[in-house]
């Protein structure tokens, strides 16, 4: 009798449900007894004994010590190593690019597209003050401050956990030693993340992005608007893609057509390359540029100059394709 209670044992905790691999995704809800735990783990064929199982966790003492989530565990791990994984909490973790200058809400749009937060939850949170001063940020929303990255988040993550992910992954980047950069050309960190946000949002090309930080320092140091689109169209809530001049004499807060100056924050979440650009504009006088519509741009440092130019790449001589 206690030779076949011990076979039993040693066939339930020493060796694998099965002689092959055969992977099953099992997904732990927040709550779960262990003895359902163990009644799941034998339904999926990836332990033989549930009543084995159980005494292995009460001798290990980590019954309660279950994590919620999703794994991917196979049949020919022994309980012990599925207990473990268990314990530790090696949740499957789902890769998801968040690529540079999209806004918070299209953040949220990617996220929920991944399958792992719902869009609205995100936007409602990235724009709530009183969340944004529980991540560290001075400032009345996360615009701006979510660093675009790949990131690796396991299903039922919190969203305000996803938030702080990409926001500590900002602090990283964003170092002490580029912080007083900033000081250095006499902005604040927000002034900067904004100005790259704008940067972002004009320029894919990695080697225009300190030429078009120039126009705009430069731009600012003039006290002329900086008159950048991208600022126009973050305001409208149903940009069809075509920008008017009704849109451009609109004053909507972030308008540098109808403000001076930045606009009263980042218009998007930029990548690190912007945010350098903005720390260190190229050593030129530009102060207009205009869209050669092939993604890269014509530089100028007079209106003259800038004139020829918009006569040039936009035919119809259009100031709202690009040029300033």
């Amino acid at each position: 009798m206690l030779g076949a209670l011990a076979w039993s044992g040693h066939r339930a905790l020493d060796l694998p449900a099965q002689d092959v691999e055969i992977h099953q995704v099992v997904e732990i809800p927040p709550e779960t007894s262990f003895k359902a735990v163990a009644g799941l783990l034998r339904e999926k064929g990836l332990i033989t004994s549930p009543f084995w199982f159980r005494m292995l966790g009460k001798v290990q003492d980590v019954e309660r010590k279950i994590q919620p989530g999703e794994y991917d565990l196979h049949t020919h791990m022994r309980a012990s190593e599925i207990l473990d994984v268990l314990v530790k909490g090696k949740v499957i973790q789902y890769s998801v690019v968040v690529p540079e200058g999209l806004t918070a809400h299209q953040i949220g749009m990617v996220l929920h597209a991944a399958g792992l937060a719902d869009a609205t939850a995100i936007s409602r949170l990235a724009m709530d003050p009183g969340f944004a001063k529980s991540c560290g940020i001075d400032a009345p929303t996360l615009e701006g401050y979510l660093f675009p990255d790949t990131y690796n988040i396991p299903k039922r993550t919190k969203p305000e956990d996803i938030l702080k992910t990409m926001v500590g992954r900002f602090r990283q980047v964003v170092t002490p030693e580029l912080q007083a950069r900033a000081g250095e050309v006499k902005m604040t960190e927000r002034e900067i993340i904004t100005l790259a946000s704008i940067i972002e949002k004009e320029t894919g090309q990695g080697d225009e992005r300190p030429l078009v930080a120039a126009v705009f320092h430069n731009r600012l140091k003039k006290h002329l608007p900086l008159q950048s689109d991208p600022t126009v169209i973050y305001d409208l809530t149903d940009f069809d893609g075509n920008l008017t001049r009704a849109h451009l004499t609109n004053p909507t807060p972030s308008n540098t057509y109808a403000h001076r100056g930045l606009p009263p924050g980042p218009i998007a979440n930029p990548g690190l390359k912007s945010i350098l650009a903005a720390l260190n504009p190229a050593p030129v006088q530009y102060l207009y540029f205009v869209s050669k519509n092939d993604g890269t741009h014509q530089f100028s440092s007079t209106l003259e100059e800038h004139n020829r130019a918009v006569v040039r790449y936009q035919k119809r001589g259009s100031r709202h394709n690009g040029s300033r």
